[in-house]
């Protein structure tokens, strides 16, 4: 069999120690795949399919990607889950004797992408790593996309829920784990289908304990230990060694980006596990995953990417600490209050690019000049920032102005030395101002001037010689020479060499000419070279200030996003809550923030709160479906959430003391994955809300045991009920909302439940919801009515009511009554609709309305118009 080609054998060898990821092979001005790579590139990215010889009989299946514009195609795949192999030519090829060379330089995966055309500039982009033993896990986040760091530990007897909580905090694109972590056989699905990462099982050896010392210490010196001190376990340093030698296999350099890495307590930070952070809308909507109708949707007026993210990563990570809360408020309510400032500084960062990702790409050296441009334009800003706040007085934002590095000598150097429109390539020109660098000046004058370069040779030739008609010319096989006719080649100077005889001139060559010729024609090469070297100079001098410019970036994250919470609760009418520690939750004239923002067509109707570690613990909530419990209950978990990352509230006045965690229980469905059924999935919540929240837990449940029979679901409930409500056992503060009206009896047995119901307005067989929380319980159910607003037909309605009306008189004779049934509502009218706006309006009482009444009615006719 013949021998592969030797470029084939170079492709082969690279292969070989990148088995698990498709190779891009650098040829020429393409990316080309080979073989099964590119069986498999083909297919994911719908590309053509071609051969290419490659020593043996039959073709090598092949396909590529244009080396300028890869990063789409490098972007597609690795959000199919696939790692992409990055190997460049690593020689000129112009000067390569024979096979150029070729090395990997990168190896992009799901978790370690930094470019950001490939990134949700939104939101944070984490690769993370879990390391566990003995009942104790080490957990460990990088963004590669901004060098940010963290590491935590985690234990305890629910330990898997633990990872889970963590990993939720940060929702990774990417995990490596231990093989320890594979005994937790529900761990992996949930990465997979939960929070929808790639998973990847490393070797034990990558987890040894004395490499792992040595990691670290290599990549942050000796200042490791002090700067995690004693709150970092042994498993935590696994977790970040281990993933810093990932990092360091794949990436191949920038990962002095990375400058520290930061603690994460667990205990600095309000517990939400997946079921609130879904229940509750955070950062995407329950069903179609979208920000649009989230929590963030509505608080996200960032100017800047990277406020954006900040804003996301408080709302995640809600504080309990009151003095940082307060710290975050006061800086939210400076702005508030003071308007010049808030317009002023929101306009001072309009506009301002992703400084934290472009220092990536510096520090990785794949950033161009148009980066160093984008750099300069943040540069510009920071003065107007600094005199926007100049004046502030509350500790955080003086705290951002200290922070705040003008960075005047980069400024100066690349305003000095890059072009305004600098071109996408770093290697062909046209990046370096004028004067910047005298050399350079002289090779772009010989490129611009050639002309007048060869045309004073001939000036001087023909005077020094006393040749008329002598010339200068050029071909591609001589280069540059001298033209002389037959008639004058006697008066040729015995300097001249003689290159070439044609029959009626002769051609030849100075020493000068040959000179300029290796001028005018080595100048543009020479001059992309010089170009280059110096760009490549202020790259690195820019990455030498990587400290100065986090701090910056920080700082300027961090005002936006305090702008951005200012802006939105004047723009919403929202209040500063008082932050406590008292066990109370008061709450004057409450509001859903997202909710009230969706309403086009009425008002959003405001309800108090009164929750407390006394006699207002629990409150049981009863009212028909659709009146608007569960919104009721949400907005209360969102306004001690939004009050826990230091936002104002939508309220008239809101008293809130610390929650622990947020615990949700709403809503019910199948999980297919583990074959639990409804009623299964959601005693599995009941039972870890019972056993992980404390005194200090907001519990929002709803509509506990209604996956199974009455009687069975009532008694679970109540049990609940009960259990939550007494101290010795819990005594958190609950919201219960229930359809169980038995429950209400609670009231007069236990001392720290209160009934509350949504008020309801009744005319005859309609309806009015007041979306109004009233004391007591309520004293019917409206299902039958509630189905009329669904839009159930008629003749359904009716018969519903014959059999209600049968049930409560303790008969069961339903078949006999329904063709009656059918039969007379099939005569009623033709157009059921026209009937039910006739009836609606005869029973409609206009000087009884109120106007949120009159607004519903207004609804339910355009509706039944509309059909």
């Amino acid at each position: 069999m013949a021998e592969f080609s030797p470029m084939m054998k170079q492709y082969f060898e690279v292969k070989e120690r990148n088995k698990d990821a498709l190779l891009f092979y650098r040829v020429g001005d393409f990316y080309e795949m080979f073989f099964d790579d590119a069986i498999t590139a083909s297919k994911e990215l719908d590309l053509t399919l071609t051969g290419k010889d490659c020593g043996q009989e039959e073709r090598a299946p092949m396909c590529g990607v244009p080396f300028h514009s890869c990063e789409p195609y490098i972007a597609k795949l690795v959000q199919k889950g696939y790692k992409v192999a990055i190997c460049e030519q690593t020689e000129d090829p112009a000067k390569a004797k024979g096979l150029v060379k070729r090395d990997i330089i990168r190896v992009v995966t799901p978790g370690t992408v930094i470019e950001p055309t490939m990134l949700d500039e939104t939101q944070n982009s984490y690769i993370g790593c879990i390391y566990c033993e003995k009942g104790i896990a080490g957990l460990a986040f990088c963004d590669t996309s901004t060098g940010e760091f963290v590491a935590s530990t985690v234990k305890g007897k629910d330990i898997i829920r633990s990872i889970k909580d963590e990993l939720l905090k940060f929702s990774p694109k990417e995990i490596l784990i231990s093989t320890g972590v594979l005994s937790f056989k529900e761990l992996v699905p949930f990465l997979k289908e939960k929070i929808v990462c790639s998973v990847e099982a490393l070797d034990d050896t990558d987890f040894d304990e004395y490499n792992a010392n040595e990691t670290l210490k290599k990549h942050f010196d000796d200042a490791i230990e002090d700067m995690l001190g004693n709150s970092y376990s042994k498993e935590s340093k696994l977790a970040s060694a281990a993933l810093l030698g990932y990092l360091e296999r794949t990436q191949m350099t920038g990962l002095e980006r990375i400058t520290k890495i930061i603690p994460f307590a667990e205990s600095e930070y309000m517990s939400l596990d997946f079921s609130a952070k879904r229940n509750l809308e955070l950062t995407e909507t329950l069903h179609e995953k979208k920000r649009y109708g989230s929590l963030l949707w509505v608080l996200d007026k960032c100017e800047t990417s990277m406020g954006k993210r900040l804003l996301k990563s408080f709302i995640e990570k809600p504080l309990v600490n009151v003095g940082k809360i307060t710290r975050r408020q006061n800086a939210v309510a400076e702005l508030f209050d003071n308007v010049q400032m808030r317009i002023d500084l929101r306009d001072a960062l309009g506009g301002i690019p992703d400084i934290e990702r472009i220092m990536t790409k510096i520090v990785y050296g794949s950033a161009n000049a148009r980066d160093l441009i984008s750099l300069l334009s943040a540069f510009n800003k920071l003065p107007e920032i600094k005199e926007a706040i100049k004046n502030s007085e509350s500790t955080l934002m003086k705290e951002q102005l200290s922070e705040l590095n003008l960075l005047e000598d980069l400024k100066d150097l690349i305003e000095g030395s890059i072009v305004e429109s600098p071109p996408f390539s770093v290697r062909e020109g046209g990046i370096i101002k004028e004067g910047c660098n005298k050399e350079l000046d002289e090779l772009r004058y010989d490129m611009n001037n050639s002309a007048e370069l060869l045309s004073g040779i001939e000036s001087r030739e023909r005077e020094r010689t006393g040749i008329p008609k002598l010339k200068v010319g050029y071909n591609r096989v001589f280069g540059y020479y001298i033209e002389v006719t037959n008639l004058y080649k006697d008066s040729v100077p015995n300097d001249y060499i003689r290159k070439q005889t044609l029959t009626n001139c002769e051609r030849y060559i100075t020493e000068e000419l040959k000179e300029v010729e290796r001028r005018i024609l080595g100048a543009k090469e020479r001059s992309f070279a010089l170009e280059y070297t110096i760009f490549e100079e202020i790259r690195k001098q820019t990455a030498k200030h990587i400290e100065q410019i986090e701090s910056t970036a920080r700082a300027v994250a961090m005002l936006d996003t305090l702008a951005s919470l200012a802006q939105t609760a004047f723009d919403n009418n929202y209040c500063q809550p008082d932050i406590t520690q008292n066990g109370k939750i008061i709450i004057k004239d409450g509001r859903h923030p997202v909710v009230e923002r969706l309403l086009k067509t009425m008002p959003f109707v405001p309800n108090d709160v009164t929750l407390d570690s006394a006699e207002n613990r629990v409150a049981i909530i009863t009212g028909p479906n659709m009146a608007g419990k569960s919104t009721y209950m949400r907005s209360v978990a969102l306004i001690v959430l939004m009050a826990q990352i230091g936002s104002f509230v939508p309220a008239k006045s809101a008293e809130i003391s610390i929650c622990d965690s947020i615990f949700t229980r709403i809503g019910a469905s199948d999980d297919m994955t583990t074959g639990q059924s409804t009623f299964m999935v959601e005693m599995n919540e009941v039972a870890y809300i019972l056993k992980n929240a404390t005194k200090d837990s907001l519990l929002i449940l709803d509509e506990i045991g209604r996956g199974t029979s009455t009687f069975d679901g009532m008694s679970i409930a109540r049990a609940v009920l009960e259990f939550v409500a007494d101290k010795k056992k819990l005594g958190a503060k609950t919201l219960f909302a229930t359809h169980y009206h038995e429950l209400t009896v609670l009231e007069d047995n236990l001392d720290s439940v209160k009934n509350y119901n949504i008020a309801v307005k009744k005319r005859g067989d309609d309806i009015t919801f007041l979306r109004r929380i009233v004391r007591g319980a309520a004293d019917d159910s409206y299902g039958v009515e509630v189905a009329k607003l669904a839009g159930l037909p008629a003749s359904v309605i009716n018969r519903a009511k014959l059999v209600l009306k049968e049930l409560e008189c303790g008969k069961n004779d339903a078949p006999k009554k329904q063709a009656e049934s059918e039969e007379t509502e099939e005569q009623l009218s033709l157009v059921p609709e026209a009937d039910e706006i006739r009836e609606m309006l005869r029973s409609t009482d206009i000087n009884t309305l109120t106007p949120i009444e009159a607004m519903n009615v207004l609804v339910k006719l355009i509706a039944l118009a509309e059909k």
